[in-house]
Parts: structure tokens; C-alpha cells; sequence
């Protein structure tokens, strides 16, 4: 079997190389390689190669770049992955996709179900949920995956910027309005990966039958605030930190261009069910990834 991926360089796809490589051969393209703005070089990559499957890891995800370039945006995140189910389908390729929780519009108390209606309310999420109705639009083979807070260790992950802030700064205000499910990004790579492993040699059948969007973000539940004491209290060097001092406050007192959903919680039961797969706890994975070798 043949996987090509888009987005290689991002968080999510140089964890997903590491989980797929394995089991199948990997093409993985980076913006340089095919720019998804550039829809011909996107038909030309999946014509030359001809996949079993691809992967779509690449996202327009500068949410507040988002307001001020809502064409571009709407080029990676809305166009390209429509052009890719399109030939995805000619080819008779499966086609998995990955979009976000902020195609809601937060203000559910609980966490979102796939039942529940999108209604994204800055440019990123409206651009992504225009890449799923894409994918629908066209058919074929496909999963979406929802996915929430995304992270790693790096430096523009929110996990990175507590770590540094907490190195850097006695004083640190977090947002306690904004509740999400935390999501390793090499988690969301091995469940991932276990999906593919999961059909066996029944794969094409197993795929096609499970068309359709599921959420798939760490399990449970957290505020920023309490995300980010997490963060600090699970910090393998924790004796660099100099805070002395982390201060909940609102959104409204951190001006951004784009507005983020107070509640963007995923709940995955769906994809559990479904695949026969167990999403770990946020806390557990958090604690994981703390501990890793990047």
C-alpha cells in the first residue's frame, strides 16, 4: 500500500511519518514540495503517485492570520482538500482528512458531538468547515477527523509557550474561559495509524464502510487556566520555571483578531465505538509527552 501525505513538516505529520512509515509506503510532501494553493501541483502529486490512501495534515492554522488572509485560508483549508477527495475518488483512493473544533461556535456547555451543528464564528474554522462540506460534497472514501488543541512540544505549541513563559516571566495570566480537550499530536498520529492496521486485509472494505466525520481529541475537559498548571506541574525541568505567580482572567483582556469559541470540547465516543479504539485521558497523554524524547 502506497500513503501519501501533505503537510509533512507540521506537528501532526512529522508524528504521523513515524506511525505510518511502518506499515506502509510513505510519499510525505512538505509545502515546498506541493503548495496547497496551487491546486494543479495537487493533481499532479496524486496522478504521479497514485495512493492507496492520503493524507491531508496540511492546514492553513494561523487563526488570527486567518482574518486578514481569509482567501489564502480558504484556498488550503476550504479548496485544496475538495480538489483532493475529487481525485482521491478518481483513483479510487481512501482519503483521511484532519479539521478542527473550531468549526463550533463554543457556546454548548458539554462537549460537541458530530451531531451537532457547526457554526464557526472566525475565518480559520469557517475555512476548515468549507473543507469538510467539500469532502462530502464529493464522495468517495473519506474520514474527517476532528481534533482539538493541538499540541507538542515546540516552541508554537501552547505547551511550549507555558514552558517558556514560565521560565521567563515571575507573573503569567491564562485565559479561564476557554475549555477544549487537549490533543498530543502523536497520539492523534498512532490512533491514526491504528485505524489503517485495523482493516486488515480487509482494509478497502473496512475504510468504506466507516465513511463519514468523527472527533478525535484527548478525553475530557480543561480550561487554559488549569491546561496550563498542568503544563508546569508535569515540566521535567521544573526547577528552571521563575513564575511565582499564574493569574486566571478573561478572553477579553487579550485582544485578537480572530474570536475563539469559549467551548470547543470534543467528545469522541463516536470514533471509540466505531473503530474499537480507547482515546487516552488529556492529563495522561499530557503527562507522556512531558516525559518524551522529542
Amino acid at each position: 500500500m502506497r500513503i501519501l501525505l501533505f503537510g509533512k513538516d507540521g506537528q501532526l505529520g512529522r508524528e504521523l511519518q513515524n506511525s505510518i512509515s511502518s506499515i506502509a509506503e510513505l510519499v510525505a510532501l512538505n509545502k515546498n514540495d506541493s503548495d496547497l494553493t496551487d491546486h494543479d501541483q495537487i493533481v499532479h502529486h496524486i496522478q504521479q503517485n497514485k495512493p492507496s490512501l492520503i493524507l491531508n495534515a496540511a492546514a492553513f492554522t494561523a487563526v488570527d492570520q486567518a482574518e486578514t488572509e481569509p482567501y489564502a485560508a480558504r484556498l488550503v483549508n476550504g479548496i485544496a482538500p475538495g480538489i483532493i477527495a475529487n481525485e482521491a475518488k478518481k483513483i479510487g483512493a481512501h482519503f483521511i482528512h484532519f479539521s478542527t473544533d473550531y468549526v463550533f461556535d463554543g457556546r454548548k456547555t458539554g462537549a460537541y458531538t458530530e451531531q451537532d451543528s457547526p457554526n464557526p464564528i472566525n475565518m480559520y474554522g469557517k475555512s476548515k468547515l468549507v473543507g469538510e462540506q467539500s469532502i462530502q460534497d464529493v464522495g468517495g472514501s473519506y474520514l474527517i477527523f476532528r481534533t482539538s488543541w493541538l499540541y507538542d512540544r515546540g516552541s508554537n505549541s501552547f505547551v511550549g509557550k507555558v514552558l517558556h513563559w514560565a521560565r521567563n516571566q515571575p507573573i503569567m495570566k491564562i485565559v479561564y474561559d476557554q475549555s477544549g480537550s487537549p490533543t498530543w499530536s502523536r497520539t492523534l498520529a498512532e490512533l491514526t495509524a491504528k485505524v489503517l492496521t485495523n482493516g486488515g486485509e480487509d482494509f478497502n472494505h473496512y475504510l468504506r464502510q466507516r465513511r463519514g466525520i468523527y472527533h478525535l481529541a484527548g478525553k475530557g475537559q480543561v480550561s487554559r487556566y488549569d491546561w496550563a498548571l498542568a503544563i508546569m506541574a508535569n515540566d521535567p525541568k521544573s526547577e528552571e520555571q521563575v513564575v511565582e505567580s499564574v493569574i486566571p482572567v478573561r478572553s477579553k483582556e487579550f485582544k485578537t483578531a480572530a474570536r475563539r469559541p469559549p467551548n470547543s470540547a470534543l467528545n469522541c465516543a463516536l470514533f471509540e465505538r466505531v473503530f474499537g479504539l480507547e482515546i487516552p485521558e488529556w492529563s495522561t497523554t499530557l503527562k507522556m509527552a512531558m516525559s518524551a524524547t522529542v
